[in-house]
């Protein structure tokens, strides 16, 4: 079951509770539901962290994080899956999501030639930044709506699988 190997990797709530860098969220870090496995909590990890993986700051497993826990929804998984969104990704996931954002606001899209310099990041993000902040906002609810469907779709089928399967299996004897 999903559920038991994603457990196996859940940090202990306790430790987190008492963690030394996490004291200054107070009773909020009480919440059971932040690292709860059900249909909800567990969705609703998908939607936050899919939405802030668009998000184009860094520091995005901290809003990651904060997300989680103002939406009352799996902490570890919302913050896990900021990481779609590596080094490797980032610039194919952006220029798709400038595409986008060039496609919705229906304007020419720019050929970029990326350099790693201060003045190219000024003139060229001064050029593109409506079309790529709106694209990245765009992917980010899109993509959060389709991976809590997907979820919830996935955990409903899963759930259905067992009882069936317990009830052959029950059958039997």
């Amino acid at each position: 079951m999903p559920r038991n190997i994603i457990k196996r990797f859940m940090p202990d709530h306790k430790k987190i509770r008492e963690h030394k860098h996490l004291k200054f969220l107070g009773t909020l870090l009480h919440d059971p539901n932040i690292l709860h496995l059900n249909r909800r909590s567990v969705a609703g990890a998908f939607s936050v962290g899919l939405f802030v993986a668009f998000v184009p700051v860094p520091f995005q497993m901290v809003l990651a994080a904060i997300g989680a826990i103002m939406a009352r929804v799996n902490l570890p998984i919302s913050v896990a899956l900021v990481w779609i969104t590596n080094p490797l990704t980032m610039p194919p996931i952006f220029y798709f999501s400038y595409k986008v954002g060039a496609w919705v606001l229906d304007t020419q899209t720019r050929s970029i030639d990326f350099q790693l310099s201060l003045t190219w990041l000024m003139h060229e993000l001064g050029a593109i930044w409506q079309p790529f902040l709106l694209g990245c906002f765009v992917c980010g609810i899109t993509f959060a709506v389709l991976g809590n469907i997907f979820i919830r779709l996935f955990w409903r089928i899963h759930v259905g699988l067992s009882w069936r399967h317990r009830r052959r299996k029950n059958n039997v004897k």
